[in-house]
């Protein structure tokens, strides 16, 4: 059988009457798609709460606030002045000072005389004729080894010809190389051979010296004991008080002194 098409007349007779009652009320009918309209209107007002809380004069709630990190809140310090003042250099120690340099005297024999069948005769002469700087060998006594082990590089000192017929200061050399084993002692050929030095345990030192310069007239051991005398300049040298000494000190004084006197003869 056909379906009944009831249904849509009365709803068309619904929507008549609802439009003759609205008329005598005096309102207007409500337009097709009100509900969508008002279904929106409410969205948007609910969306708009806040804005309505603003222009209503009520504050709205404010969102929590990140905390501040504690290293903001200390105080920034502000870089050291930079000092004006230029920093005060070392001094340069000067080469010819006296209180950088020692003083010494080097006793050697200018005369042939054999030790151990070996000829000893060392003079100013032949140090002036080394090309190389020389080994300053054949100390024997501790007290002129450790004078040796005192010396510095640069150190000037007397050169003093000793066992001869005229003895005394004849010239100038300079310790260019500090000291070393004296490998002599451990050879039974040499001269100053020592069989109680071991190679492991060297007993004996050298040093290496050159030649600065050769006096015009020596200055005698004679003259030396002239200015040696009480309250003369070289009164307290070592020299003169330890004559077997063969290597001694000299103060920066007496070798002043003794160059003066060597400049004048």
């Amino acid at each position: 059988m056909p379906k009944r098409k009831s249904a849509p007349a009365e709803e068309g007779t619904q929507r008549r009457r609802s439009v003759r009652i609205a008329s005598v009320n005096g309102t207007e009918p409500p337009k097709a798609g009100a509900k969508l309209a008002t279904k929106k209107t409410q969205k948007t007002t609910k969306r708009s709460k806040p804005e309505e809380a603003v222009s209503s004069g009520s504050e709205p709630e404010s969102e929590p606030q990140p905390k501040k990190s504690r290293t903001a809140k200390l105080p920034k310090t502000k870089p050291e002045p930079k000092s004006t003042k230029a920093k005060a250099k070392p001094p340069i120690p000067s080469v010819d000072s006296g209180s950088e340099k020692t003083y010494w005297l080097l006793k050697a024999e200018p005369e042939s005389r054999l030790e151990n069948g070996v000829d000893v005769k060392f003079s100013i002469d032949d140090l002036a004729a080394k090309t190389e700087p020389e080994p300053w060998d054949g100390i024997r006594a501790y007290a002129a080894r450790n004078n040796l082990r005192a010396m510095k590089k640069g150190d000037l000192a007397f050169f003093y010809h000793s066992n001869c017929k005229e003895p005394g200061i004849v010239g100038t050399m300079e310790i260019v190389q500090e000291h070393s084993p004296d490998l002599s002692a451990h050879d039974p050929k040499a001269p100053y051979y020592d069989a109680s030095s071991k190679p492991e345990d060297p007993k004996w030192s050298v040093v290496h010296v050159k030649f600065r310069s050769k006096f015009a007239t020596p200055i005698t051991l004679k003259d030396l004991r002239a200015m040696g005398a009480p309250g003369k300049p070289l009164e307290n040298m070592q020299m003169l008080k330890q004559t077997r000494l063969s290597v001694s000190r000299v103060t920066a004084a007496e070798w002043e002194h003794l160059m003066g006197v060597a400049e004048e003869m």
